[in-house]
């Protein structure tokens, strides 16, 4: 069967993989052959006479000593002749067009970048920093100099802005003048940077992947969708395969392709890859096939799912002593690493090979040490505020009679009072006589 990239025609002569199989196979069991295309261009299938038609055919007519295509070995066809070891294993595939289905993007796409987890941890992350920075600013003696007359700026409304503001890669005040809150400050301004050069690189893939990703990803998208029509070869292996399935979804895609036969069953290999191109439908096929045409044509992939994993093996008649020796030969060609040769001259892709992995969110254990380094820069901004406090409250022991300790404890407590800005009232106080 003329079929690229098995056999094909160029000037006066055949050349194809099949071609070159069959010239190896000769070589090592030293035969002759001579090569004719099948009258009617079919591989095999039981006609509603029940005759067989295509190579099958033609083999138990006697009318070929062996058929040498891309020939599924299948049940059906072992009870009339007998195959070879498979030379090439496959499966059945769905072949579509790139653009073939459009994929809604939902709502809430911009938050794909990251994964829940870590936008939970995001999130966790912010409010903790900043409740620190408004604790380590009311701590230090530095962000303000008397906290029973004097407000401190870097209230938690404030501090929530001051971090949202770093967030968004903006310039906030108030801005920190004690050491242990420029601490916190520049670690927050870090973790934030690395974090939104993250989420942009992260979200860049996602948009260019989204033209690589379908929505069809295996036959049961395939049945559930309703914008492409999808068939296979009429009477070939891939459409009794589906007839005789118990597989639910394998019905309905039998029933489908059966009820609209005369639209989407189509007659050749080439026909369903024109139509594929040319308009919105998909075709089931040799998984084998449809990588072939994937990298001849870089507008058509083929879906991830493969089932029915089956083989290509020669055909001979039943009985024939030619099928063990063709099987070890091909066996044989198998382990010297030749079949594979011959797989990657012949399905040598025109496309730019894409080495980009299959894009998913960014989980949290992506991002583990820049979270460790914020927690780290949070503990080392809260011992500096205390280290400070400290300081202050030694000073100020030197110059009084209350010790260090008490004076260290009642400077806490004056700083961590609920009431944010104590600052005395100017307004002139009303005079009561008694």
């Amino acid at each position: 069967v003329q079929e690229d990239p098995y056999v094909m025609v160029r000037s006066t002569e055949l050349e194809g993989y099949c071609m070159e199989l069959l010239q190896a196979l000769a070589a090592m069991l030293h035969f002759s052959y001579r090569v004719k295309v099948v009258g009617d261009g079919q591989y095999g299938a039981i006609s509603p006479k029940g005759n067989w038609t295509g190579m099958i055919g033609e083999i138990i007519r006697q009318e070929a000593d062996i058929a040498v295509a891309p020939l599924t070995v299948t049940s059906a066809r072992e009870e009339v002749v007998s195959f070879t070891t498979p030379f090439l294993q496959t499966g059945i595939g769905i072949l579509l067009r790139k653009d073939s289905a459009s994929q809604e993007m939902p709502l809430f796409h911009f938050l794909a970048p990251f994964s829940k987890e870590t936008w939970t941890g995001l999130l966790f992350a912010y409010v903790l920093t900043c409740l620190c920075l408004c604790l380590v600013a009311r701590l230090s003696p530095y962000e303000w100099n008397e906290p029973k007359k004097e407000e401190n700026h870097f209230t938690f409304l404030n501090s929530l802005w001051f971090g949202a503001g770093a967030l968004a890669l903006q310039g906030v005040t108030p801005r920190p003048k004690a050491l242990s809150v420029r601490v916190i400050a520049a670690i927050w301004w870090l973790f934030t940077l690395a974090l939104v050069a993250a989420y942009i690189a992260n979200f860049t893939a996602l948009l260019s992947a989204g033209s690589e990703q379908l929505p069809i990803q295996t036959f049961e998208d395939l049945v559930k969708q309703r914008e492409l029509e999808f068939g296979t070869l009429d009477g070939s292996s891939t459409y009794y395969f589906f007839k005789n399935s118990k597989n639910p979804v394998h019905q309905l895609i039998y029933e489908y392709m059966e009820k609209r036969r005369d639209y989407v069953l189509v007659k050749t290999y080439q026909e369903a890859i024109q139509r594929v191109l040319d308009s919105n439908y998909a075709f089931i096929g040799e998984a084998v096939s449809q990588d072939l045409a994937a990298a001849r044509h870089c507008n058509l992939l083929r879906a991830p799912e493969v089932i029915g994993a089956r083989g290509f093996g020669i055909a001979t008649p039943q009985g024939s002593p030619w099928t063990k020796r063709l099987s070890v030969a091909i066996l044989s060609l198998r382990e010297s690493g030749q079949l594979e040769q011959l797989r990657a001259k012949w399905w040598e892709s025109r496309c730019r090979r894409q080495t980009r992995e299959r894009w998913a969110p960014l989980a949290p254990n992506a991002l583990t040490g820049l979270f460790l380094i914020l927690g780290i820069g949070l503990a080392v901004g809260i011992l500096l505020a205390l280290l400070e406090l400290s300081r202050r409250s030694r000073h100020s022991a030197g110059h009084g009679q209350k010790s260090c300790c008490t004076i260290f404890i009642e400077e806490i407590c004056s700083r961590l009072q609920i009431k944010e800005n104590t600052r005395p009232s100017h307004e002139p106080s009303a005079k009561t006589s008694v």
